[in-house]
């Protein structure tokens, strides 16, 4: 049968660099697989496993702190477990390169697991770390549900997000604004009155040049548009017509449209290709620009980009659902091992792991949310307190495919690729479309890719 992550490689145009014999532990290939009988749950650090020797290499989308952060946390790791060693190797389209490179089979010991393998087919590529139930005893069990198949946890979230809006303070005071918006009209209304009371470049930056920055605004459309913990379960994958004005500001639409009319309004840069993620940085930190749609791991990099620190603000996204604010929550990235390692390697790289959620400080140093039981909040996302936050549910069984197969199919790229917030940038600069004509246009997209996989209305 067809390997699904193949096929996802083929749409993205990446099918001419791989060999299809290379594609899943259970095929046949170069390296094995390893059965393990050893889970995370089960080692404790500094006293299980400390004269274990491995090379571990560790393949990460951090490319900024290989030679800095990461460093230091090998150094730390290697007293406790001193004959493994860790080599980083950072990758900067991520997204990419480690879905083609899953499929050799040897590419390395850990990565951070990518959105692309469908979940029926984790184990294929993974090593389990344990069951749902038993992780969930240190880890937000909610913060599990990413890269879990059948109680079988397969990745474990490096931290988790908020997602949200990053801003300037002192733009928005210097602007008048007193008090932040709730509504996607009161956040329209107040980059305006930064545009017209400050000498900022943009109100709203919105870092398309990027690419990846533009999934931002995917992430807003689900829980934190709607309050819906089932929403991306049930209100897009079986769902008529998600992307349909909902007459209330909330949903989809109302997120997506915030961005078109921003843009239309010239509340954004003045040329949205000649944007500058590294430099975007400084100017928030500056505040050259008012703020810009990106989720809470952002707050810490904004403020190290600058002498303005105390100035970086973090809200929801502005969208009230029968009087209450939500902000959608989620985990980051997930570490995940090759199950193609050697037994020796999973058990060490099971050790980092652990490590690494439980006792690095990495998700409080990034400014997120830390997946371990009993974390506080860190400073910077303290001014969320009363905010509800949401964590997607898990799909039901034998469902577990249906919004990624859907998305696929549809070749919207929802939290993917960004096409969605990316067409939308480009027809309200040449206002060739409408928001109304667009989202006509995903429905018919989605609608039909529902009725392929099985969804009918």
């Amino acid at each position: 049968m067809k390997n699904k992550i193949m096929k996802r490689m083929l749409a993205a145009s990446l099918a001419a660099v791989m060999l299809t014999s290379l594609s899943a532990c259970g095929q046949k290939k170069a390296v094995e697989k390893q059965e393990m009988d050893v889970t995370i749950d089960q080692i404790t650090l500094g006293e299980d496993y400390t004269d274990i020797e491995a090379d571990l290499k560790f393949l990460t989308h951090k490319t900024d702190v290989v030679d800095t952060t990461f460093k230091g946390y090998i150094e730390e790791f290697q007293k406790l477990y001193p004959k493994v060693n860790i080599e980083y190797e950072g990758i900067t389209d991520y997204a990419n390169d480690i879905t083609t490179r899953l499929t050799t089979g040897d590419w390395g010991d850990i990565c951070m697991v990518p959105t692309t393998v469908d979940k029926d087919e984790l184990g294929n590529y993974f090593t389990k770390l344990g069951d749902k139930g038993t992780l969930a005893k240190s880890y937000e069990e909610n913060m599990l549900n990413n890269f879990t198949y059948q109680d079988t946890v397969y990745g474990i979230p490096s931290m988790a997000n908020v997602q949200g809006i990053i801003y300037n303070k002192a733009v928005f005071e210097k602007a008048g604004i007193t008090e932040l918006p709730k509504t996607p009209e009161e956040f329209l209304d107040d980059l305006q009155k930064i545009k017209d009371k400050t000498d900022v470049e943009a109100p709203l930056y919105t870092n398309f040049a990027a690419g990846w920055t533009m999934t931002a605004w995917d992430a807003y459309i689900d829980g934190g548009a709607t309050g819906d913990p089932d929403f991306a379960n049930t209100g897009l994958a079986k769902g008529k017509d998600p992307f349909a004005d909902r007459g209330d500001g909330t949903g989809p639409y109302a997120v997506y449209n915030t961005l078109y009319e921003a843009v239309k309004r010239g509340l954004t840069e003045e040329d949205p290709t000649t944007t500058d993620w590294e430099g975007s940085k400084g100017k928030l930190n500056n505040g050259e620009i008012g703020c810009m749609a990106l989720g809470s791991w952002s707050v810490v990099q904004i403020q190290q980009a600058g002498e303005h620190a105390d100035d970086i603000g973090y809200m929801t996204f502005p969208i009230t659902v029968n009087g209450k604010q939500y902000a959608a929550a989620g985990p980051d990235y997930n570490y995940g091992i090759n199950c193609n390692s050697s037994k020796d390697n999973q058990i060490a790289a099971m050790c980092y792991i652990k490590w690494l959620v439980e006792k690095s400080g990495f998700a409080q140093g990034e400014g997120g949310l830390s997946v371990v039981i009993g974390d506080e909040y860190p400073e910077a996302l303290k001014a969320l307190d009363g905010i509800e936050l949401v964590v997607n549910n898990p799909a039901e069984a034998g469902e577990e495919n249906l919004f990624n197969d859907i998305n696929n199919d549809s070749e919207l790229g929802i939290n993917v690729s960004g096409a969605v917030p990316t067409q939308i940038v480009e027809e309200a600069v040449s206002g060739s479309k409408t928001i109304e004509e667009m989202s006509a246009e995903w429905n018919e997209k989605w609608t039909a890719a529902q009725e392929s996989n099985g969804v009918t209305h």
